[in-house]
């Protein structure tokens, strides 16, 4: 096998790599290490394909933190408008939901994929399956590393054995370190940072967290709330937290009790903030408002109210419409005392303290931060310690919350390490997508 460019990883970013390389007409050879691609992209597809957001690009742009101004020019390029127009393309129209988020009319992953693999294939890409990156031949002891035009060989594990590839160019997009049974195992970093490339650490991102213990003999949650509510939505409620810098942030939303503490959109939201408190400090307080829709002075009215021979469940449920699950983290987190006491339960019901002590292992996030710095990257994203090899997708230093930022960026630098391959191989780009 000679191809010209060597994409290794078939996820969103490798795909759109080799979208816009097929279009130059350069010939592309995607490899994977899984039987097949997109296996990621299938997944979070289950529940209805989150493509991207609608809001404004400026604000969009700022949800990448403190990579936001570097991604801001390839979001400009190729951000939420654009990849509405391409799934267009595909034959795949989209829709805003309440939220903002874009999906797909049928909210499927599968169709577009389908119609985006026929797509490439017409353009002449060719995908080699199950074959796993080793890393480089070493030049000093194999000949056919030095291929006048190309560089290192890469290393390919497949069912037949190891094989060497030479590629003028290669795009890596390996992603991160999540659900490894996907084929995102972060394997490649060590690889990596023996060539001089800088990296971080990987770290999980938009991840659930454990909850420090609540009571003597407890590792987690009591066994009477894992019991009667693992696996529950708690809503509506706010959330508040306050991060390493002193910036306290609040947002309405819902999350999921687990076995051992709380996961789901609304604490996804808050995720790196409080990993990153975690890890300062071995814990992080979040705050809820079990009662969002009510006034303080509300609420503090009706703990007040006499409640005659009525329960305290009884008596919230009835003033105040608490019950089920809300009322169980109350009994949970609270004293008999706190409970007791109107004012302090009054408090408690709209700044209810959950401590979380870990996150969840990173095999179970849905994506992970860390990876190859941008600093190690040019504008194009090759590699300054390796010319000819550039990085797309979520194996770069960056993360961002759910609702559609992480795909968008993921093909936005896809794209990018794709054009940055045609100038250095001073190749025209193609005229349109």
């Amino acid at each position: 096998m000679s191809p010209q460019v060597a994409i290794v990883g078939g996820g969103p970013a490798g795909l759109m790599a080799a979208e816009w390389l097929s279009q130059s007409g350069v010939q592309v050879d995607l490899f994977d290490t899984k039987p097949s691609v997109g296996r990621k992209f299938l997944l979070a597809g289950r529940g209805g394909l989150n493509l991207t957001h609608s809001e404004p690009l400026p604000r969009f742009q700022t949800r990448f933190a403190e990579r936001s101004a570097l991604l801001s020019p390839l979001l400009d390029a190729f951000g939420p408008d654009a990849l509405r127009a391409w799934a267009q393309g595909l034959g795949v129209e989209t829709f805003v939901g309440s939220s903002g988020r874009v999906f797909p009319t049928d909210l499927k992953a599968a169709p577009l994929l389908r119609a985006w693999l026929h797509r490439l294939r017409q353009q002449g890409v060719r995908f080699h399956m199950r074959h796993r990156w080793l890393g480089w031949a070493d030049d000093s002891t194999d000949a056919s590393a030095a291929t006048e035009g190309c560089g290192p060989a890469l290393r390919m594990a497949t069912p037949d054995g190891e094989r060497l590839v030479q590629a003028q160019a290669t795009v890596l997009a390996l992603g991160g370190g999540s659900w490894s049974r996907l084929g995102s195992d972060g394997a490649w970093l060590p690889w990596l940072e023996a060539k001089g490339v800088d990296v971080v650490p990987l770290r999980a991102a938009n991840c659930g967290f454990d909850v420090a213990p609540t009571g003597p003999d407890r590792a987690h949650w009591s066994e009477h709330l894992r019991s009667r509510f693992a696996g529950q939505p708690v809503k509506p409620v706010s959330l508040s937290f306050t991060d390493l810098q002193g910036h306290t942030r609040q947002q309405q939303g819902e999350f999921v009790l687990t076995d051992t503490g709380v996961e789901g959109s609304l604490i996804y939201a808050f995720s790196a903030a409080i990993r990153d408190r975690i890890a300062a400090e071995g814990s992080a307080t979040v705050h809820l408002n079990l009662l969002p829709s009510h006034s303080a002075e509300t609420v503090l009215t009706e703990t007040r109210r006499a409640r005659g021979p009525r329960s305290l469940s009884t008596h919230l449920k009835s003033r105040l419409g608490l019950q089920g699950l809300k009322m169980a983290l109350l009994h949970e987190l609270l004293t008999p005392e706190q409970l007791n006491a109107p004012q302090a339960l009054a408090q408690a019901l709209q700044a209810l303290p959950i401590t979380l002590s870990a996150a969840r292992p990173m095999d179970e996030a849905i994506s992970t931060a860390g990876g190859v710095r941008f600093e190690a990257l040019d504008p194009q994203l090759m590699l300054r310690a390796l010319p000819g090899v550039f990085c797309a997708g979520e194996m770069l230093d960056w993360e961002a919350p759910t609702g559609g930022y992480l795909l968008t960026a993921s093909l936005a630098t896809g794209r990018q390490a794709a054009l940055g391959v045609l100038a250095h191989l001073k190749l025209a780009e193609p005229k349109h997508t």
